[in-house]
């Protein structure tokens, strides 16, 4: 039944929405992706989108839930995390998700 339960559990996605000062995405993205390597235990992994043309964004990290997530915080990241606050236009619309579907590429899972 164990077996069953575990299928049923789904990866969560923190999802922020946000824009940086003008001129600021490409520090915001250093800073982002810093923070994102300090990430161990139940991360899945992380993007962060860009809007062509414009200092707008999207970080979606992926975590097996939420716990891992605060889990995962620790000085280092907090500190990294204040120093990207200054660099927001405002601050970034956030909130939590359920992955609720997964598909792969087709050539990802035969391994081309």
């Amino acid at each position: 039944m164990s077996e069953f339960l575990d299928f049923l559990q789904h990866k969560c996605a923190y999802v922020a929405i946000g824009e940086f000062k003008p001129g600021k995405f490409a520090e915001a993205r250093h800073l982002y992706e810093k923070a994102v390597s300090t990430y161990r235990d139940g991360f899945q992994g992380a993007y962060l989108l860009q809007e062509p043309g414009t200092d707008k964004g999207i970080a979606v990290v992926f975590w097996d839930n939420i716990a891992d997530m605060e889990a995962n915080r620790n000085q280092v990241h907090d500190a990294i995390l204040q120093e990207m606050s200054d660099l927001f236009l405002y601050p970034p619309t956030t909130n939590f998700y359920e992955v609720c579907s997964e598909i792969d590429s087709p050539t990802k899972s035969v391994g081309v």
